[in-house]
């Protein structure tokens, strides 16, 4: 399926997914300090490098959604009946970059500060020169991160049908079935999520050494 894409000039709006529960982390991630700085802003400033507007998908009543407000930053609930999980945070910013007439959203994970500051500017060019579909994410030697991708707001309709009736598809598979580019980065580490405090502790030492 490859959904229509405008000829007009690309514009992109970014959201960050920060709507996960973080059950082995032990708390909110997009909460929680790398260098005093919580790892939502990490995404969000790198999203700010290449998108329009940034935008917080997460739950009510969240210490993401607080931050998100403290910083003036759009907060995007799932669409009641959507199931957990990143596909219903997509189609919830999908809906927003729609309303802002956006051709294309990039898509962020809050826990993974190290993605390579390129990331968003590639998959974006990538995605305007496709082969007609105006998607595309990120591959490393790991294998795909459907987590770090643009998706064009032409795919929301698509989108819906494939969440209709509170299923959740694979996201990657979801992106295949919209025909999205492939965009090599050299760097898997650069794409590692932090699960646990312990992972998070291991980046803030690595940091502190590298200084």
């Amino acid at each position: 399926m490859n959904p229509d894409v405008s000829h007009r000039p690309q514009v992109i709006v970014g959201v960050v997914l920060a709507g996960g529960r973080s059950v082995r982390f032990g708390g909110e991630k997009a909460a929680a300090l790398l260098r005093n700085t919580p790892l939502l802003l990490w995404a969000t400033r790198r999203l700010a490098q290449t998108c329009a507007a940034v935008a917080v998908n997460t739950r009510a009543g969240t210490a993401a959604e607080s931050l998100a407000r403290s910083g003036g930053l759009p907060v995007l609930y799932d669409a009641p009946g959507d199931a957990a999980g990143p596909l219903s945070g997509v189609k919830a910013g999908l809906v927003w970059a729609r309303e802002r007439g956006a051709t294309a959203l990039a898509v962020s994970p809050c826990d993974a500060p190290l993605l390579p500051d390129d990331l968003f500017t590639r998959l974006a060019a990538a995605a305007a020169a496709g082969t007609g579909t105006g998607a595309a994410l990120a591959e490393t030697a790991d294998g795909v991160q459907p987590l770090c991708a643009v998706w064009p707001v032409s795919a929301l309709d698509y989108l819906a049908r494939a969440l209709a009736g509170g299923a959740h598809p694979p996201t990657w598979r979801t992106l295949d079935g919209i025909g999205a580019q492939r965009v090599r980065f050299a760097d898997a580490t650069a794409f590692a999520n932090l699960n646990t405090r312990a992972d998070l502790a291991a980046l803030e030492g690595r940091l502190a050494r590298a200084d």
